[in-house]
């Protein structure tokens, strides 16, 4: 376990039985679920935020109640303590080679993400994101964070490199997928709700 109070990182989360079993929950297919910038003039789509696939899970109990002790102790650990009541959708997501996913936030947890939610009376936003890594036959694909100051930025890049680590981060920190150059690479993501911050 290694905490930053940024992020926190479990390099020995799930074994390589529940990482396979998870992956396999794809068999059946993705959906492709890049992210289209603007057209030219030809009518091309520039798909220049994010290129992979994804699968939302459903009935899925059993991987929720192996993720939600993950949440609770970084929550605590990382001296958070986010006032989280459950978990919103779980994601499988492929990158293939070229996949990406450029600079984004899961959410910003204040009221005004909270206003999206109209059908939901909670208005419950995200607060923590998960994700796990399911595989590591692949090159590239690094999970990173990036941080502005007045001048510069910097970029950060957590260990994550072995299948089944699992890193916990506030959902407002903007983080990205790096290209995948060689191989295929799999990870579960889930998003933790809880009242907006007030």
């Amino acid at each position: 376990m290694i905490t930053f109070n940024e992020w926190y990182t479990f390099q020995k989360g799930f074994d390589k039985e529940t990482c396979e079993k998870i992956i396999k929950l794809g068999e059946d297919g993705f959906d492709d679920a890049s992210i289209e910038g603007n057209g030219d003039d030809d009518g091309l789509i520039d798909k220049g935020v994010r290129v992979s696939d994804v699968k939302f899970l459903e009935n899925c109990r059993w991987i929720i109640d192996l993720i939600t002790p993950y949440i609770e102790t970084a929550n605590i650990n990382a001296e958070w303590k986010f006032d989280i009541v459950g978990l919103g959708k779980l994601q499988l997501t492929r990158y293939k080679k070229g996949g990406f996913y450029d600079w984004h936030r899961d959410g910003r947890g204040d009221h005004i993400a909270g206003m999206q939610y109209k059908d939901d009376p909670n208005k419950y936003v995200r607060k923590l994101s998960i994700s796990v890594l399911l595989d590591d036959a692949y090159e590239g694909g690094e999970f990173q964070f990036i941080s502005y100051d007045k001048t510069d930025h910097s970029i950060s890049t957590p260990e994550l490199n072995k299948a089944g680590s699992v890193i916990v981060f506030p959902s407002f920190m903007s983080h990205r997928v790096a290209p995948v150059t060689e191989g295929t690479r799999h990870s579960l993501v889930g998003w933790f709700l809880g009242p907006p911050f007030r």
